[in-house]
């Protein structure tokens, strides 16, 4: 598969991103499998049979299954499965295939890549297909490092450092504005919880403190070089209550604002 063109993979219709009913089943059938099938948790717990052999699933339990598989699987009604899967096919034989099945534990490049996958054929996108066949491509090669248990160039991904810089980076740019942490998570593309636990192991500080260092640094600027009073540098930074911006600004300054300014 590694060395095969992204035009060699067939794009299927079958394909989604879905919440399986709480008494769902996928049933043996007497046909195996025609094609590939990417199979991917989100999260839940079950049981999937591959060719007759058990396997527990979660949370980043990633399947390729491949022509000729037989399959099954049930799932835990109160914890019920989340899943992707995509059917494709190869237009010409591939020497290098990913193992049928592994766990993933950096999941936030693979995730995305299938979110993307999905989204695409939501609305007519120009050149979805050519897009999702790189795509494709681009999970199996991320199964095949997996399985060759090469390291993913860091713990974080890139792309999950970036975006929380790219969030420390605008709210420095917007000092003034009253971030609420559910909006820059969104902003992020990340739950609230885990942007807030990826931000303070980036940052280094919690987003609360570092929107608080932000405003702080902004105001001591503005009152030492931009000839504006106490009052008014609380006003365009959205402090409603001037007692209390200075109070914060000398906790965190040791300072006065009449002081440093």
């Amino acid at each position: 598969m590694l060395h095969l063109p992204p035009s060699a993979y067939q794009l299927h219709t079958a394909f989604a991103k879905i919440s399986c009913e709480p008494h769902w089943k996928w049933q043996k059938r007497e046909k195996p499998l025609a094609n590939f099938d990417l199979f991917y948790v989100w999260s839940g717990e079950g049981e999937l049979f591959l060719n007759d052999q058990p396997y527990s699933i979660g949370a980043g339990s990633c399947f390729l299954f491949r022509p000729g598989d037989h399959t099954s699987a049930s799932h835990n009604p109160q914890k019920p499965l989340v899943l992707t899967y995509i059917h494709f096919a190869l237009s010409e034989p591939a020497a290098l295939i990913p193992e049928p099945y592994r766990v993933l534990e950096e999941t936030f490049d693979f995730e995305y890549l299938l979110s993307r996958y999905v989204r695409l054929f939501l609305v007519k996108t120009f050149a979805a297909e050519e897009e999702a066949r790189l795509i494709l491509k681009q999970l199996v090669i991320h199964l095949l490092r997996n399985d060759m248990n090469e390291p993913i160039e860091n713990k974080a991904s890139n792309q999950l450092t970036e975006s929380i810089h790219e969030i420390a980076n605008y709210i420095g740019q917007h000092p003034g504005i009253q971030h609420r942490v559910d909006d820059l998570a969104a902003r992020s593309g990340l739950s609230s919880r885990y942007f807030s636990i990826k931000f303070k192991e980036m940052i280094g500080v919690s987003v609360q403190t570092y929107m608080i260092r932000t405003r702080i640094e902004r105001a001591q600027h503005l009152l030492m070089h931009a000839g504006m009073n106490v009052t008014e540098v609380a006003d365009v930074l959205g402090y409603r209550d001037i007692f209390f911006f200075s109070r914060q600004f000398k906790q965190y300054t040791g300072k006065s604002p009449s002081e440093v300014r």
